[in-house]
């Protein structure tokens, strides 16, 4: 018996270590923390798991009554509330749940949609690449687009003045900041928020950006609640 039981156990150990050398790592670039992480492929199900969670509901996509002057189709973003509007008309908008500059990092002004691009490249401003290599982080020079890209599905590129502002709307592979201050600047929306609000959203639009301290927010918007879900009588026979 006690030969049967060293045999299982030697077994157990060398069943342990075939398992351990044989497991596959996977390198990802977190851009929520600007630095390069190793994934443990072996547990995909985990993975997909994580990759696919989603941020709080009242940071989902819904349709509700704002009050504003601003004219159909301008993009309006409160950091301070971590939504983005856009105007519909008729007292309406569809609001998406977005992250935010951290602290430091926060913004406002008013810009307008310069240029698109679908599945963007991303390369790191210089600024940051300098900020964060004093850090001890190395961000990579230049990454192709991709579900991995730190952009996400779409990106819609902020100007001012006519040039580049290096601030973005764009979408993320990380969902689950969404309602956080998390980023250098840059608006983000889930993947397929932006792909929804991208197709929406023509170049030379207007985009309001209210800061995180929400200053002026009173001046471009009012969110009234909720739209209205429509009366099953009033849809069928008017009302």
């Amino acid at each position: 018996m006690k030969k049967l039981v060293l045999g299982l156990a030697a077994a157990g150990m060398v069943a342990s270590v075939a398992a351990e050398a044989s497991a596959e790592t996977v390198r990802r670039y977190n851009y929520a923390t600007f630095s390069w992480e190793t994934l443990d492929a072996s547990q995909p199900q985990a993975q997909r798991r994580i990759q696919s969670r989603k941020p709080a509901q009242e940071f989902m996509r819904r349709e509700v009554r704002i009050q504003t002057s601003e004219k159909p189709g301008t993009v309006i973003v409160d950091s301070s509330k971590r939504f983005l509007y856009f105007v519909e008309g008729n007292g309406m908008a569809t609001r998406y749940g977005v992250g935010v500059g951290k602290e430091g990092f926060g913004w406002s002004g008013t810009m307008k949609v310069g240029r698109k691009a679908e599945w963007p490249g991303w390369t790191p401003p210089a600024a940051m690449v300098a900020r964060e290599r004093k850090k001890g982080r190395e961000l990579p020079a230049y990454m192709e687009g991709g579900p991995g890209n730190p952009l996400g599905a779409r990106a819609m590129y902020l100007y001012r003045g006519g040039g580049d502002s290096l601030f973005r709307i764009h979408g993320t592979n990380q969902p689950w900041t969404i309602g956080q201050m998390m980023s250098s600047g840059c608006i983000r929306m889930m993947n397929e928020d932006v792909e929804h609000l991208y197709s929406r959203v023509p170049v030379g639009s207007k985009v309001i950006v209210i800061g995180p301290d929400g200053r002026g927010a009173g001046k471009v918007y009012a969110e009234l609640g909720k739209a209205r879900s429509p009366n099953v009588l009033e849809a069928l026979f008017g009302g």
